[in-house]
């Protein structure tokens, strides 16, 4: 497997993409997705506090400068901070959890009343929680568009106007079209998450985008620095993205 994983760190972008079946090593470190926003909050994003969606500065106790002619018509207390974003939505690997489906057991409240979903699978599952804690796939948002966007699969939506005025990220329909900047980090997360974790599997439909939208919008510098410093505190690689940065130098 390590010969595998420092094959695939070497090849192009265009032929690492053949190898999207590949299993990579999984967050083992992070079990807890409190102490994964924190971490990402202290260690990685001091020096670049810029929300993925919509660019906007956020200070360190997590208060939002708005960019100008931002709007919300929804959920306007929660445009005041930052929240963190799972790119891929819980819900799209945690309905591979048992727990997650039809409870457990041991999911009852103090009433008796037994419970499902994402409270019960994080309180069961080891492996989910993992999953949900990989800080790969967080990302910092506008509390407003996190709360909007919700567990809805990305596409392009090309005559919605934008949900959020100047930002130009888009909802309809239970759908969600996010702006130009956003696209190839979220191409990269999902190529990610599909390569590491057998809990998620990305539609056709959804493969094509994001291997289109991972060409389209190369990677920068600071997605970069940003998946180092994360491998390094993780203790995972993340090889779609070092890939790319290889092969642009930036690495």
């Amino acid at each position: 497997m390590k010969f595998i994983l420092t094959l695939l760190s070497a090849l192009s972008p265009v032929l690492l993409l053949l190898f999207t079946v590949t299993s990579f090593a999984s967050n083992q470190s992070i079990q807890s997705f409190n102490q994964a926003k924190k971490i990402l909050e202290r260690e990685v994003y001091p020096d670049n506090r810029k929300t993925l969606y919509c660019d906007a500065s956020f200070s360190a106790d997590k208060k939002v400068a708005l960019p100008s002619g931002f709007s919300a018509t929804k959920h306007k207390k929660r445009a005041a901070r930052i929240e963190w974003e799972h790119i891929v939505p819980a819900e799209n690997f945690g309905r591979a959890f048992k727990e997650w489906r039809v409870g457990d057991n041991q999911c009852v409240t103090s009433k008796g009343k037994t419970y499902k979903g994402r409270r019960c699978a994080e309180k069961i599952n080891e492996q989910y929680r993992y999953l949900q804690a990989d800080m790969f796939n967080l990302y910092p948002a506008i509390g407003a568009v996190n709360a909007l966007r919700s567990n809805y699969n990305f596409t392009m939506l090309p005559t919605t106007p934008s949900s959020f005025g100047s930002c130009q990220m888009k909802i309809e329909q239970r759908k969600a079209e996010p702006p130009v900047i956003a696209r190839g980090a979220i191409s990269r997360t999902y190529l990610y998450m599909d390569a590491t974790y057998e809990a998620f599997n990305m539609s056709k439909q959804q493969r094509q985008l994001m291997i289109a939208w991972d060409k389209m919008y190369p990677v920068e510098q600071w997605e970069c620095t940003r998946t180092k410093k994360i491998a390094q505190l993780q203790k995972n690689n993340n090889d779609v993205v070092k890939s790319r940065c290889l092969a642009k130098g930036i690495w």
